[in-house]
């Protein structure tokens, strides 16, 4: 799977390079070949799957990234069946756990509410926000009637002039957090609006049986592209970050620490933010320049604590937990069929991410007593893993564009600089931001370079 590139060396012209082995890129390059295509798949990371990634926990495997895939997210499904990987239900049978203000409550359903006032309040902003997704162009936000307005102000400036309430607030608050790694004041409402729409809604975004969080990948979403990756062979090379992209009217130069590789067209899988990390010759529009700006990338941290047994399952708890308060803000139940009990713990990284390894587990471990009990305080593994302080393209797990960003800059998503080309699950219509959008994108635009390749059947 790893392609030696021999220093100071110009290796083999390919008809295309593409950046970044992720589901986008992999996507593209599997598609490419399959039509006869020559490509070079080149990674900067040691591993492939971009925000994929898989660790261990008492002896299981888990997703330290991307996890869930609805019934809907037919493309990675497609993909990973094809690939020999199978789905999982996510756990959810029982009450969930809901700390709030201090308290310690249970409920049952999509949205924790257990008080009339708030369940009142959080459907009269569920309806209004309702309203303004039916006016969104799923596949150009920026283009939906009204997009200037709603760029205008943050979520939070919105949550505000709807004068929620502040179990409201809070869930949305930390709605921002899973979604786009930050508070609801540092992303736009027609960012927001924009993944909303394009996830099929805020309940199908946020829901187990029948939405977004309804299976798991049991080898895990990073073992897909692993085994996508063996496939293609040593068109996959690791280690090797691209620093400059130069081309002309008769081509395209990829220069790398190690070779310079020539090509006819280049995919660049990066999210916008990382476009930064590659100079351009000539240099992108301005345009473009802003989206990397502008667009930066949320930061999210996970967690994953093992027990013995799922304990919480014999006093009728889901595994599922929201908190208003404190490192942890969810959790879910992981635990593998006849195995030890796992509990996945999304956490705050302003609170989270700057301590060492064992008070960050101390931590954890303390809010998983709140709400699970005292026979949570004696795990038998722990695992976390901090996005935001990666040394190599850091953040998630979606960029968290801030007011004026979307409209002033969005439509360098998509659109081709000379004979480069954009992919990513950024760059999705429907689907945007899920494993699901970046098979897409990747499919979408190795149709399109193949069409500039002039390659029979392109075009069908």
């Amino acid at each position: 799977m790893k392609k030696e590139i021999k220093g100071g060396s110009e290796v083999a012209s390919v008809d295309v390079v593409i950046v970044g082995a992720g589901f986008a890129g992999l996507s593209a390059a599997e598609r490419l070949v399959d039509m006869g295509v020559s490509v070079l798949v080149l990674e900067g990371r040691d591993r492939v799957g971009g925000r994929s990634f898989s660790g261990e926990v008492a002896g299981v495997k888990v997703d330290l990234g991307a996890t869930w895939v609805a019934e809907r997210h037919t493309a990675i499904r497609d993909l990973a069946k094809r690939l020999g990987c199978s789905t999982t239900g996510q756990f959810h049978e029982g009450l969930n756990v809901l700390w709030m203000a201090g308290q310690r409550r249970t409920w049952t359903g999509t949205m924790p509410m257990v008080d009339p006032v708030d369940l009142e309040d959080l459907g009269r902003v569920q309806v209004a926000m309702d309203e303004l997704l039916e006016t969104i162009d799923v596949g150009a936000a920026w283009k939906s009637p009204n997009a200037e307005e709603l760029d205008s102000i943050s979520f939070g400036e919105w949550l505000d002039r709807q004068q929620v309430v502040s179990s409201t607030r809070a869930l949305m608050t930390i709605v921002s957090k899973v979604q786009w790694g930050c508070s609801p004041g540092d992303v736009s409402l027609l960012h927001v609006l924009r993944y909303i729409r394009a996830a099929g809604g805020l309940l199908h975004m946020l829901d187990v049986e029948a939405g977004a969080n309804q299976d798991r990948f049991v080898e895990t979403t990073q073992e897909i592209a692993n085994r996508l990756a063996e496939k293609l062979g040593d068109r996959v090379v690791l280690d090797t970050r691209v620093r400059r992209i130069s081309q002309d009217d008769d081509g395209v130069m990829v220069h790398t620490d190690s070779a310079v590789i020539s090509a006819k067209h280049v995919i660049v899988t990066a999210a916008p933010e990382h476009r930064s990390y590659i100079e351009f010759l000539p240099a992108l529009p301005e345009k473009t320049q802003g989206l990397t700006r502008t667009w930066p990338m949320g930061r999210l941290s996970k967690a994953f604590v093992a027990y013995d047994r799922p304990f919480w399952r014999a006093e009728g708890l889901s595994g599922e937990a929201v908190m208003d308060t404190g490192t942890a803000f969810i959790t879910f139940d992981v635990s593998p069929d006849n195995g030890p009990g796992v509990l996945m713990v999304f956490c705050t990284p302003s609170v989270y991410d700057n301590f060492d390894p064992e008070t960050r587990r101390s931590r954890v471990v303390q809010q998983m007593v709140d709400l699970y009990g005292p026979q949570a305080s004696t795990p038998i593994d722990y695992v976390d893993h901090c996005w935001g302080t990666e040394p190599f393209a850091p953040g998630g797990p979606h960029p968290a564009a801030g007011p004026y960003a979307s409209v002033s800059y969005g439509s360098a998503l998509t659109e081709p600089h000379g004979r480069i080309h954009w992919s990513g699950t950024e760059t999705a219509g429907e689907w945007v931001g899920t494993m699901n959008g970046a098979v897409l994108t990747g499919l979408r635009t190795a149709k399109q370079v193949a069409q500039r390749l002039g390659v029979e059947g392109a075009s069908e």
